[in-house]
């Protein structure tokens, strides 16, 4: 088993991944800004469906990231979560609320889900929607990152990028989110010529089920079906495959798009 961590972890695919990590037995490191809602997951995930059962060995013995699935090791309900509010709209405070919490000396993967969106002409957006995208999508993800390094290192770990579609083409009034998108993209291949140790996968989905789509479809003033997108658990499932694979080998990129 290992540890991820894992921000925004109350967002649809945060979620989907926290989820089918937790039913792999791994201990959960999860990150949002609304300590309630992280109450909830972290409570649904102790007692729930997906709740831990078993733990699962890497196809080179031992646990670990790189989980290949058929070594089965025993019950895994000891496995632990823990909550860590974040405000990533101000990222030079990461750090201290960091500092609050006893992080681990390892950490196995980090998964970075968290983003915001808000669609609007170049004409029209004021600095402070280009500063709120680029600090919660761009930013944030680079400081926690950085502070996260030691662990990643200690432990050969794997950091996970949920970028978007709109980070390798921007479209009319997607401007502010494509260009944090398009850093995000910077920023991973940046990590992944930096640390040779580490593995770097950047997930690029197209439109999905969440209620940040939601949104979106309002922005658009276009109506909100589910069935017309990808299922969070169907890019989560990609991503998690990613971090399973043997270490002889990494996923640098992948696009998840609706059928």
């Amino acid at each position: 088993m290992g540890t991820y961590f894992i921000t925004g972890a109350t967002g649809g695919i945060g979620t989907a991944v926290a989820e089918l990590l937790r039913e792999r037995g791994h201990d959960l490191i999860l990150t949002g800004r609304s300590p309630e809602r992280l109450d909830r997951l972290a409570a649904r995930l102790r007692t729930g469906a997906h709740a831990a059962t078993q733990l699962i060995s890497t196809g080179r013995g031992g646990t670990g990231p790189g989980v290949t699935g058929p070594g089965v090791t025993g019950p895994a309900s000891h496995r632990t979560i823990r909550t860590i509010p974040l405000d990533l709209t101000e990222p030079r405070r990461i750090e201290a609320s960091l500092a609050q919490s006893e992080l681990p000396g390892r950490l196995d993967g980090l998964i970075h889900a968290a983003a915001v969106v808000h669609l609007s002409p170049i004409a029209e957006l004021e600095a402070d929607e280009w500063i709120d995208h680029l600090s919660v999508n761009l930013v944030s993800a680079a400081e926690l990152t950085r502070l996260l390094l030691p662990a990643l290192r200690a432990a050969q770990g794997h950091v996970v990028f949920v970028n978007s579609t709109a980070g390798l083409r921007a479209k009319p009034e997607w401007s502010a989110y494509a260009a944090s998108k398009f850093g995000l993209r910077a920023l991973a291949d940046g990590l992944r010529a930096e640390e040779s140790d580490l593995r770097v996968t950047s997930v690029y989905p197209g439109r999905t089920a969440t209620e940040m789509q939601r949104s979106v479809r309002a922005q658009e003033g276009l109506p909100y079906a589910e069935d017309d997108f990808a299922a969070p658990g169907t890019v989560a499932r990609v991503l998690v495959s990613a971090l399973e694979i043997p270490r002889d080998a990494v996923i640098s990129d992948v696009r998840v798009l609706p059928n």
